[in-house]
């Protein structure tokens, strides 16, 4: 027999991680060597288990799963990366494709289908959601600029525009043109609901 794919799995919810690695020791080809509840907590546990296969979900503390994927596909190049979310949004999808994910599905995807999602990853295949894999094509590419985007992100804290540009290094007139185009560009008629578009088309 050959030896089993080695897993890491990285999600803040450690119920949700619990679970995941429970299921997924069940197979017998599978072997979960590694766990962390943060982003940037990933490369660090990577190096020390050497996993096949990296689990990584997209909302955690220290950094995100699209961040921790790119990291990790720089840092080790032979760790394949699958996304496991339960935000399934195009915009996610096409960020963490960019990063060097080879599969992105949803956390609700059943326990024998991510098993064989995990395979397929491992043997160098890409694996996507359908469902998103539409969605994305339809839906295009952010509009948004990257200073844009980063305008939206802090104000998703709650900043005000002094506090906005103070944090990024800006000018308040540069962070009022910047957060005028993202609400032209979501079709929002506040930087509020700016926020709110961006967010569920997985654009930040």
């Amino acid at each position: 027999m050959s030896e089993p794919i080695r897993i890491l799995l990285a999600d803040d919810q450690h119920l949700v991680r619990g679970a995941l690695a429970a299921l997924l020791s069940l197979e017998a080809d599978l072997e979960v060597v590694g766990e962390v509840g943060r982003g940037d907590e990933v490369v660090a546990r990577a190096r020390e288990t050497t996993p096949d296969v990296a689990l990584l979900d997209v909302e955690m503390p220290g950094a995100d799963g699209i961040t921790a994927t790119r990291d990790l596909r720089t840092a080790l190049p032979d760790c394949r990366v699958l996304v496991v979310t339960t935000f399934g949004r195009p915009g996610y999808l096409r960020r963490a494709l960019a990063a060097g994910a080879s599969g992105f599905v949803v956390k609700d995807t059943p326990a024998s289908q991510l098993a064989d999602s995990i395979r397929r990853v491992h043997q160098g295949l890409r694996v996507v959601d359908p469902t998103l894999a539409v969605e994305s094509l339809t839906s295009g590419e952010s509009p948004l600029t990257a200073r844009e985007r980063d305008v939206l992100l802090e104000t998703r804290g709650g900043g005000t525009v002094a506090d906005i540009a103070r944090a990024l290094v800006l000018s308040e007139g540069t962070v009022r043109n910047h957060l005028s185009s993202a609400i032209g560009k979501t079709g929002a008629r506040t930087r509020a609901e700016a926020v709110r578009i961006a967010d569920a088309n997985g654009w930040l």
